[in-house]
């Protein structure tokens, strides 16, 4: 068998055997066997396609190369090329586009498909195949389809609001200077210029006492609790959460074998006294809390509160992860710092991260351990991820260190205050005796607590048919929740869908009270009992429907 090589002439690929290689190709790399001995090229090359196609190794939509690149890299003439493309195209398997080239049609004929194509995995039975204990108490956290944001989403910031074009200016400059050492990958902890920006904004802004030294950059808060977890758990460790609070934290804790432990919330943070007094004995290795805007009720924890907790944890030799959520947008009330910013026995693990703040799709955060744990979280990051991605890293410095990034904040700022107020105005205005909305301080988000019986599963369902949404607070709870709520955004809609959504949300509560009075629901203690339980035992279940709302993990 003969290779055919680059540069032999057009006639004698006729005469030549094995497999037709291109030297490159400008859209899709072509391996082709070579024609057989006086076969027409215009049949080889139609035959040849046809079968790639009907193997499925040509994907139905897959671009074809130009017929003036083929006929200059393979040498064929270009009618040759445009001949085998018409009978293709003749006989449904290609289509043409004016302007964007030829493409393998979506439909092919059904009576040639006689290859067999390859099949979804979806669904599939897993093998016999051993799996770690971690494998087996692993639980899927699902992701809600991309789709255009209504009221009252919460789980994005206001993408149309985000400077793309000056954000696109600063990562060509970036691109335009790129180094050799940038492209080669870096330390595991992160870039150092990001790290060093990110250390000087925290202590500034948030009160944290860090230095560049004790930061990781990471992909999101969720890694963070992963990595955490991972590296001060081991199976029946105890931990506590917030109730109600972040699911996809409990879903990290329980792979690891932890305990979980929920701990009440009240006007102050998490309860400490009831804690101890829920779990007398179970000291527990890891606490998770959200003190700056707590997930999802909005209260900030209390000094009083941050400095008995700091003091406990001390005392017990306790580890205190702090995800600093939603600490950027504050309106109202004097900032309190970060609780690692009061710690004075380096007992604070720091998380944050810059997707609410920006935008999803930048997946990166922050991380700030004490300084005798960056070594082993350091290692850890080099075995699991070793070479950070450093240009997007790059680009985000360069953004912070310009300035850019605090006038976005600043501007998000007086964005999301607006919206907030046509959000309150409009309920005091249509839903009173229905819904009454708390005083919110921060956050992209905000609870509100049902009237008159009310039950908050049946307010999302009745809100959905009026294309609204809404999350009953049940879902974050890890038991039963103690008050009907339902939690509402603001900051991914403009004031018009604000004042919508309000209207709508109004008409749907309406229709639940008029069956709660015609008797169709009835709002005992026994039915509100039922539905809770209906709604929110199952945490596992409760935990796929609501980990979206936290985009910045």
């Amino acid at each position: 068998m003969t290779q055919l090589f680059w540069g032999m002439h057009p006639t004698e690929v006729g005469t030549t055997t094995g497999r037709f290689m291109a030297k490159k190709s400008s859209t899709l790399p072509l391996n082709l066997k070579g024609p057989k001995p006086r076969m027409p090229l215009y049949r080889w090359l139609y035959e040849e396609l046809r079968s790639e196609i009907l193997a499925g190794r040509l994907h139905p939509g897959a671009r074809l190369p130009a017929t003036r690149d083929l006929a200059e890299q393979y040498r064929i003439s270009r009618p040759t090329i445009v001949t085998a493309f018409e009978q293709l195209r003749s006989e449904g398997y290609v289509e043409g586009k004016v302007g964007s080239g030829t493409y393998v049609s979506e439909t092919l004929p059904d009576e040639l498909l006689q290859a067999p194509r390859a099949k979804s995995t979806a669904g599939t039975r897993r093998r016999g195949i051993p799996l770690s204990a971690y494998a087996r108490r692993l639980r899927p956290l699902p992701r809600a389809e991309a789709r255009p944001a209504r009221a009252f989403r919460a789980s994005q910031p206001a993408l149309d609001a985000f400077p793309t074009d000056l954000w696109a200016q600063v990562a060509a400059r970036r691109l335009r200077r790129v180094s050799t050492r940038l492209l080669a990958g870096g330390e595991a902890l992160g870039y150092r210029p990001l790290r060093e920006a990110v250390a000087e904004y925290l202590n500034t802004s948030r009160g944290v006492k860090c230095t560049a030294d004790q930061v990781l950059i990471i992909s999101g808060v969720q890694q963070a609790l992963d990595r955490t977890a991972h590296l001060l758990l081991d199976p029946g460790d105890p931990v506590w959460i917030e109730e109600p609070g972040y699911p996809g934290a409990a879903v990290v804790f329980r792979a690891v074998g932890a305990k979980i432990c929920p701990v009440p919330v009240d006007s102050e943070g998490l309860n400490l006294d009831a804690g101890r007094r829920r779990w007398p004995q179970q000291r527990p290795r890891l606490v998770y809390v959200t003190p700056a805007h707590q997930f999802p009720l909005g209260v900030t924890m209390s000094l009083r509160r941050r400095l008995s907790l700091l003091e406990w944890a001390r005392r017990s030799r306790t580890i205190i992860f702090e995800d600093d959520y939603d600490s950027e947008y504050r309106y109202s009330g004097r900032p309190i710092p970060a609780l690692q910013g009061l710690d004075r026995a380096a007992v604070v693990i720091f998380a944050g991260s810059f997707t609410d703040v920006l935008f999803p799709a930048l997946r990166l955060a922050y991380l700030v351990v004490p300084a005798d744990m960056v070594d082993i979280f350091a290692a850890a990051e080099s075995v699991s991820t070793h070479h950070p991605p450093l240009i997007d890293q790059a680009i985000l410095c360069d953004f912070i260190r310009e300035g850019h990034f605090a006038r976005h904040v600043r501007r998000m700022r007086e964005l999301y205050a607006e919206r907030l107020s046509v959000l309150v105005e409009s309920a005091r205005e249509q839903l009173g005796g229905l819904l009454e909305i708390p005083a919110v301080e921060a956050g992209l988000r905000t609870v509100g607590w049902l009237q008159g019986g009310i039950l908050a599963e049946r307010a999302a369902e009745a809100a959905a048919k009026y294309d609204v949404e809404v999350v009953p607070l049940s879902r974050y709870a890890y038991g039963r929740a103690r008050r009907d709520g339902i939690v509402l955004g603001f900051a991914a809609v403009d004031a018009q869908e604000l004042r919508r959504g309000v209207e709508q949300l109004a008409r749907a509560l309406e229709d639940c009270r008029r069956m709660l009075r015609q008797g169709r629901i009835k709002g005992s203690k026994m039915a509100k009992t039922q539905w809770h339980l209906a709604a929110a035992c199952s945490f596992d279940i409760c935990v796929g429907k609501v980990f979206d709302q936290r985009n910045h993990c």
